[in-house]
């Protein structure tokens, strides 16, 4: 008894003295509780990471479309003449990155499944047509810019100089009726030189009905009077063969020409040669594109860029009166077989005959 008591005694001396501190019974008390129930806090530890970041990329974008929509909001109150820069500048460059997207894709499909280009549909090939002109724009730009602290000259130039630098994504509304009617008239200009030109060949044609039938229509053209449709049809092999075939035609014909359909005439004659016949290719497999899908089927947006591509200023022009034009267009360009001679285009504009004839001599 004496012993057990010393033992007791002890037991107690050792247990008062020694007692487990906290971080040993948080120890104890988490390993009682993993061997009940397993570990009840092991899912808020191992947090999926698809999940954290998911919900930092919203949070972090709601975050930063707040801040932009502060930042507008202060621009449009504080400096409205630059906000309205700032918010063409950046629709600008969202429609120029969705036509490369749409270029890439058509690009790609063509490779592909060896697809040329008269063979896309009309939508597709106006795309990419104009998406070249818009990259050689850019391209310029992207040049000039090259120099060290250029492209701080290049903002200025821009500003200054929006039509010559800038593509259309990149105009105002306004600038762009106003742009088109100087390119309008900056074509007109040289219908005259084309009508004198066609003059001075006339006594060079061998085919006495065929120069009488031309003597007619350019007389017609001058007086204002509309000629019909087979009156331009009878002239096609006036552009097929000497001396208005496109392979015989002079530098300063050619020149004339390149002014006539916007492309710049300050290059060597055979540039322009060149330049001409693709040109007026590409628009002649629109046309037959476009004469598959249907008039109808375009939007008028797109009706009103085909005619002023074509060299009718549509942008004063009722759609119906545009309709009505690009019928009688396509009625002329699909009777004509290979590649079309521009010197018949300037012919055919009030409202179709100073078009039209820049097309006969190509597509004969």
């Amino acid at each position: 008894m004496a012993l057990s008591g010393v033992c007791l005694a002890r037991a107690a001396v050792w247990g008062s003295a020694v007692t487990p501190g906290p971080f040993v019974t948080r120890r104890l008390q988490l390993g009682r509780c993993s061997l009940v129930s397993g570990a009840p806090w092991s899912s808020k530890l191992h947090l999926s990471p698809k999940v954290d970041v998911k919900s930092m990329i919203s949070y972090m974008a709601t975050k930063t479309k707040a801040v932009n929509e502060k930042y507008h909001r202060f621009l449009d109150r504080n400096f409205p003449r630059f906000y309205v820069l700032y918010t063409i500048f950046t629709k600008g460059l969202r429609m120029l990155w969705a036509d490369a997207k749409k270029a890439r894709r058509i690009k790609t499909n063509m490779l592909k499944h060896n697809i040329k280009f008269h063979q896309l549909s009309y939508r597709e090939m106006e795309h990419l047509r104009q998406f070249r002109r818009d990259v050689a724009k850019c391209l310029f730009l992207g040049i000039i810019s090259i120099p060290p602290f250029a492209n701080y000259l290049v903002f200025l130039l821009m500003y200054l100089f929006p039509r010559q630098l800038l593509i259309r994504h990149f105009w105002t509304p306004k600038q762009q009726t106003v742009f088109l009617d100087i390119y309008h008239a900056l074509r007109k200009q040289s219908h005259p030189e084309v009508l004198t030109c066609l003059e001075r060949t006339i006594p060079v044609i061998s085919d006495a009905g065929l120069r009488w039938h031309l003597t007619e229509l350019c007389s017609k053209t001058q007086h204002g009077t509309q000629p019909a449709v087979n009156d331009i049809l009878v002239l096609r092999e006036c552009f097929s063969n000497h001396p208005l075939g496109m392979n015989h035609l002079q530098a300063l014909q050619l020149k004339v020409l390149s002014r006539a359909m916007l492309l710049t005439p300050h290059l060597p004659p055979f540039l322009l040669r060149s330049r001409l016949k693709n040109h007026t290719t590409v628009i002649h497999q629109l046309d037959k594109a476009l004469a598959k899908l249907g008039i109808g089927e375009l939007t008028a947006q797109e009706v009103k860029s085909a005619c002023y591509l074509r060299g009718l200023n549509s942008t004063h022009i009722a759609e119906d009166r545009c309709r009505i034009w690009l019928g009688e267009w396509l009625q002329i360009s699909c009777s004509l077989k290979g590649k079309t001679n521009p010197m018949v285009m300037p012919l055919k504009s009030k409202p179709l005959l100073h078009s039209v004839l820049r097309l006969l001599g190509v597509v004969v």
